[in-house]
């Protein structure tokens, strides 16, 4: 049986919650995306048309590293079984915050100061 003060302490839930928190904390997340389990950092949450998007660094696939690195767009209402994982990410080269189809910008990581 959970208490109210415990489910209080866990804050919102479901997977438009579960990324936010995964772009603020800087934290992977395990979905389940067309049928493949997969291991994503996303970097950036956004609007296009009247959808919430993420663009993430891809982790894994299958448990499998990919072939090459990639960043990919999902559809949040297309991400299954979102779990925030406890595995931080570093941000990729490959996210350019300033892309035109970003307009619409929700949520996006911190850039990373860099030590002089």
């Amino acid at each position: 049986m959970t208490s109210s003060a415990d489910s209080a302490d866990q804050g919102p839930t479901g997977p438009v919650a579960t990324m936010f928190e995964a772009v603020i904390r800087q934290l992977c997340v395990s979905v389940t995306y067309n049928r493949t389990r997969m291991i994503l950092a996303p970097h950036i949450l956004y609007m296009r048309g009247d959808a919430l998007y993420t663009d993430a660094f891809i982790v894994s696939r299958e448990n499998m590293l990919p072939r090459e690195p990639k960043m990919g767009t999902f559809k949040i209402d297309g991400l299954n079984d979102v779990t925030l994982t406890q595995r931080p990410f570093e941000p990729s080269a490959l996210f350019d915050p300033d892309q035109a189809k970003y307009a619409i910008k929700m949520m996006a990581i911190e850039p990373q100061d860099v030590a002089a």
